[in-house]
């Protein structure tokens, strides 16, 4: 039964964005992490979000606070899932929609402002407790990142232009935390049409050197990878 002390009419409720941005270093799923400052949370790592601007759409604030936070920017965001527990913030009543995006880290040179202690990629694997709710968002985030590799393309954006098939099959791996069949993966992977040969190769130590590919269009598409 609504609380008639609580009415909607007099409910003071803010709204807030929070980024989940993975990227893969080696062989590994990585995601970006800021560290608070401000307690209760002094010392805790989060992922770089804010409040919505009076002014604001979702979209542009979650570009906003990720530019302004960890350097990050021009990068694609896609909402994820809001998030409305109401003890998720202890400075009150705050619903959050958190922004999905997938980058290279090479590209990436990250930094902060003097409002937070830290920037950094942690491994997934390794990401322990967060500051307010966001163990459960990145959880979510994983969760939808391996479905979506599933069906699209969308792992080209992990990967820098030019890639050879072990970078490709192992950035599924990571994301996956599983083998791959590297003979059934080449052959599926070549079959879609996804890829075009380059005129460069890379050495793996006393290995021959491997072909390199790029994705043909890097743009979201539908369609059966794993």
């Amino acid at each position: 039964m609504q609380n008639k002390k609580t009415h909607p009419s007099k409910q003071n409720i803010k709204i807030a964005v929070d980024n989940c941005i993975f990227t893969i270093i080696g062989k590994e799923l990585y995601v970006l992490l800021i560290q608070m400052k401000k307690k209760p949370f002094s010392g805790k790592w989060a992922l770089p979000g804010g409040l919505v601007g009076g002014h604001e759409t979702l979209e542009h604030a979650a570009k906003r606070v990720l530019e302004k936070q960890t350097a990050v920017k021009d990068v694609y965001l896609e909402q994820l899932y809001t998030f409305s527990r109401p003890d998720r913030d202890p400075f009150g009543r705050v619903i959050s929609t958190a922004y999905l995006a997938l980058v290279p880290y090479q590209d990436i040179v990250l930094k902060t402002t003097e409002k937070y202690a830290g920037v950094k990629w942690q491994k997934f694997s390794d990401i322990g407790r967060l500051a307010y709710d966001h163990s459960e968002i990145i959880a979510y985030g994983k969760k939808r990142l391996e479905w979506k590799i599933g069906y699209s393309n969308v792992v080209w954006s992990l990967l820098p232009d030019k890639f050879s098939l072990t970078d490709l099959r192992e950035a599924y791996e990571a994301i996956l935390v599983k083998k791959i069949d590297k003979r059934n993966f080449n052959k599926k992977i070549i079959s879609l049409g996804l890829l075009e040969e380059v005129g460069k190769s890379a050495r793996y130590g006393a290995h021959r050197p491997a072909k390199l590919y790029r994705f043909k269009n890097k743009k979201y598409k539908v369609v059966e990878v794993i």
